[in-house]
């Protein structure tokens, strides 16, 4: 079970079809992870922003998901969850014999991260 989902963060109007999706992150400022992450500077951790598309895609096809492979990952803007409460994520995918995702975390016309993996 995800301890961070509907905690750390929930996930919002999640909308798709069989090739994509979309979905409002709602972060929770208040979280005890900010305490540690950092200090009077709260900062969304990597890892946490890649488990955002992982449960995303997971709610979306109604089934368990594992990361087999990250192809490129970047980080290209701190999401402080005081100052972007909500992240919406822009998803791509083909389904075969693997889930080919390629994905990104935008808030406005700013891009806080993107992401091409292989789940299964």
């Amino acid at each position: 079970m995800n301890t961070l989902l509907n905690h750390l963060y929930s996930i919002e109007n999640l909308a798709g079809t069989d090739t994509s999706l979309t979905a409002s992150i709602r972060l929770n400022a208040d979280h005890a992870v900010y305490l540690g992450h950092f200090p009077g500077n709260p900062i969304t951790p990597g890892v946490v922003q890649m488990d955002f598309v992982k449960e995303a895609l997971q709610q979306q096809l109604g089934r368990k998901l594992r990361m087999k492979s990250m192809k490129t990952c970047k980080f290209l803007q701190i999401v402080n969850p005081t100052e972007t409460p909500v992240l919406n994520l822009e998803i791509n995918f083909n389904d075969g014999e693997f889930l080919e995702v390629s994905a990104a975390g935008v808030y406005g016309e700013t891009v806080y991260f993107k992401m091409q993996s292989s789940y299964v």
